[in-house]
């Protein structure tokens, strides 16, 4: 007998699937996705104390705070009495890599078996790490997904700019959702409209293009750190909205940053190794798609001009080199110093980086290299930042109080 329940083709049409919050922006059009093909998604937005809480009464207190904060959201969700545990699933993303995300989804299932023995706890991986689950990644929804990143990268990137300077409060919230509920209809429709990339990149930057900003100038704060972290807003304490209230411009890295990152890790470590196996080849391939996309991406952007270009990943690899060794893969290892070094480079001096409790690759890395890019780059203004259960919002605030402070004079 099995330790825990498996989703199976049944339960597609039968059950809810509870996604949780660390990318609002794409991971509404993932939803749409996955609606296409006849599941049925929502995507938590619980975020009080009581999450931290389910996860510190259901999860070790050496495991790393994304572990915490991911279980805790879906306890709190299956405790709230909003969903039915027998029609309800849980949606858990696993690397395959070297940490521990890789393992939160067993933690998390032996909180659910105590708890709610009937709930299956799905996983969502390209690593072949669950070969017996009815939720299965085939190649068109692989590259679904790639364009999701894509259009939500996009669509950050876009939104972070406007809301820092729009001069009809909202505005940029209203075309963010125009375009989430516009993409989340092409690919729930199970058309290929989303493939029209030219077409739709173009309408994207002219409608944000088109809201009003005022021209003051900004303190403009680059957000690094640990993925979750970095982009969850229940994570950060809702870190690029106080960012905001404080006359700031959040920028973010993109996602499709990290994606890359996992991809040239596999073949990377062939190179570094001398061993050359199938799945490293297949990764090169994959890894040389994506970033031809990722170019196609920028180039829209230069072309209309309204937004500064994501970051080329080619050029985020040779910022690495001048710093780390690219077999520093644990975590997001180098992509952390390639990313302050590139934001520093374009003129984003002022970084925070978001570190969690328990996620020893980002401490180290992170914090290891922060002095070896203010040497390189002078007027850098690089802060760490800890979050994990017993660290307060204020002094957390505080500290970015400070930094920007030192931005100021």
């Amino acid at each position: 007998m099995p330790e825990y329940v498996k989703f199976t083709e049944d339960m597609i049409k039968t059950h809810t699937i509870l996604i949780p919050d660390m990318l609002p922006v794409h991971f509404k059009l993932f939803i749409s996705i996955f609606e296409g093909k006849g599941y049925k998604m929502e995507l938590l937005q619980n975020d009080s104390r009581a999450v931290v809480d389910e996860g510190l009464k259901n999860v070790h207190n050496d495991a790393c705070y994304p572990a915490l904060l991911v279980i805790g959201q879906f306890m709190d969700a299956l405790k709230s009495g909003k969903y039915d545990p027998d029609k309800t699933a849980l949606l858990i993303t696993q690397t395959g890599g070297g940490c521990r995300a890789s393992n939160y989804i067993h933690l998390l299932r032996k909180s659910v078996a105590k708890n709610f023995p009937q709930v299956p706890v799905v996983s969502l991986n390209f690593s072949g790490l669950e070969k017996d689950s009815a939720f299965k990644i085939t190649a068109p929804t692989f590259l679904k997904l790639l364009y999701a990143v894509l259009y939500g990268d996009l669509l950050m990137t876009c939104y972070n700019k406007c809301r820092a300077y729009e001069l009809i409060k909202g505005s940029s919230k209203k075309t963010l959702d125009k375009w989430q509920k516009k993409l989340g209809d092409i690919f729930r429709s199970g058309s290929s409209g989303y493939l029209k990339t030219k077409k739709l990149y173009a309408q994207i930057l002219d409608d944000f293009a088109r809201i009003e900003l005022s021209k003051a100038k900004k303190i403009r704060v680059g957000i690094v750190g640990e993925i979750y972290v970095k982009y969850s807003p229940l994570a950060n304490n809702h870190l690029e909205d106080f960012l905001l209230s404080e006359g700031c411009e959040p920028v973010v890295p993109s996602l499709l940053e990290f994606v890359m990152y996992c991809a040239a890790g596999t073949f990377n470590d062939a190179k570094i190794y001398d061993k050359t196996t199938m799945n490293s080849r297949i990764y090169k391939l994959g890894y040389k798609l994506i970033y031809k996309k990722q170019r196609e991406l920028i180039e829209a952007m230069k072309k209309q001009g309204s937004f500064e270009p994501l970051h080329d990943f080619e050029h985020l690899r040779h910022l690495a080199d001048k710093y780390i060794n690219q077999g520093v893969v644990m975590g997001e290892g180098w992509l952390i110093p390639a990313e302050m070094a590139a934001l520093a480079e374009s003129g984003v001096e002022n970084i925070i980086c978001a570190q969690p409790f328990g996620c020893l690759p980002n401490h180290i890395v992170a914090k290891g290299m922060s002095r070896a890019i203010k040497e390189a780059n002078p007027e850098a203004n690089i802060v760490a930042i800890d979050y994990d259960p017993g660290a307060t919002r204020v002094n957390q605030e505080n500290r970015i109080k400070l930094m920007l402070a030192n931005a100021k004079k």
